[in-house]
């Protein structure tokens, strides 16, 4: 198939909002775009198992503990599916991870914040797991095959993550008066880097209107951002706790709430490294690849029987 051809056939399932296939040829930018996105995900759900792990150990009683396990290990099969799709596009797992170790590919600025309470978790399930399954149940639609497929799975235990995490943030909002005082301090300080988690405004966002074309993704940042304050409104009132944002209010003649944006120059900050937890991550991370060192090792001795 030459190159022109190649591309018309490509142009004209992407027309058909039909489904791309590993060995459908496609452009490199393509190619290239699905990688980055694809490990960027991986990563994020790696490196997220970090700010909740730590609460492991401390968790308040022993279902606590078990919900809490079983999320993180959620965590690190979604992140193996991920790994397996972007492997589809000609990457490997190893190579995806050294990018990754070496600063030269990122995950979600929002697991650079830290876990300070109790509280946090459920917060975390409710505000960080709720804006990821607004942007990644569209996910489902991509228009490459194994990444839609994946997030079919990955949304479905989202879903239930974040329900897990507001059952959890209800319980404290309806306890104690200490304990409503540190669930509303975790919704201040989580509201903001969750609303940054869709990325930066339409007019600045550097990959977000090719992959529209292509069909990657469905929505613009800003509409996922106002699709995610939409829901998250009269889930607050039911929990009784205040969104940190005094210009938050319905406007009826744009049939959605009005809201103060996030601070872009400080998520572009995190992203470049400076958040208050990038260094202890990448180092967490670091450490644990290095300590698994011998069982690849083995692994690789075993598969060369």
């Amino acid at each position: 198939m030459t190159g022109i051809t190649a591309t018309r056939s490509f142009d004209a399932l992407i027309a058909a909002d039909q489904r791309i296939e590993p060995r459908d040829e496609m452009p490199d930018a393509y190619r290239a775009g699905l990688v980055r996105q694809i490990a960027q995900h991986a990563h994020s759900e790696i490196i997220g198992m970090q700010p909740e792990g730590a609460w492991i150990s401390r968790a308040p009683s022993l279902r606590r503990k078990a919900i809490l396990l079983a999320k993180v290990q959620d965590e690190a099969g979604h992140g193996l599916y991920l790994y397996a799709a972007a492997e589809t596009l000609g990457v490997s797992r190893d190579e995806l991870e050294g990018l990754l170790l070496t600063g030269r590919q990122k995950y979600s600025s929002i697991f650079n914040y830290p876990t300070l309470t109790w509280a946090d978790i459920g917060v975390i399930g409710w505000l960080v797991d709720g804006a990821a399954i607004v942007n990644q149940v569209p996910l489902c639609r991509c228009s490459y095959g194994p990444y839609a497929r994946a997030m079919i799975r990955i949304c479905k235990e989202e879903s239930f993550h974040q329900r897990q995490g507001y059952e959890l943030l209800h319980t404290l909002a309806h306890g104690s008066p200490a304990q409503r005082e540190m669930a509303q301090d975790a919704v201040d300080r989580w509201w903001y880097p969750s609303l940054a988690m869709f990325g930066p405004p339409d007019g600045e966002s550097t990959h977000s209107a090719q992959s529209m074309k292509w069909g990657v993704k469905r929505f613009s940042n800003d509409e996922l951002r106002q699709r995610f304050v939409d829901m998250c409104v009269p889930q607050a009132e039911v929990l009784g706790l205040t969104l940190p944002d005094p210009d938050l209010r319905w406007s009826e003649e744009r049939g959605h709430h009005d809201f103060t944006p996030p601070d872009f120059d400080e998520l572009m900050r995190v992203v470049k490294g400076d958040g208050p937890c990038n260094a202890q991550r990448m180092a967490h991370r670091r450490a644990a690849h290095d300590n698994g060192s011998w069982v690849r090792e083995a692994a690789a001795a075993h598969a060369a029987k």
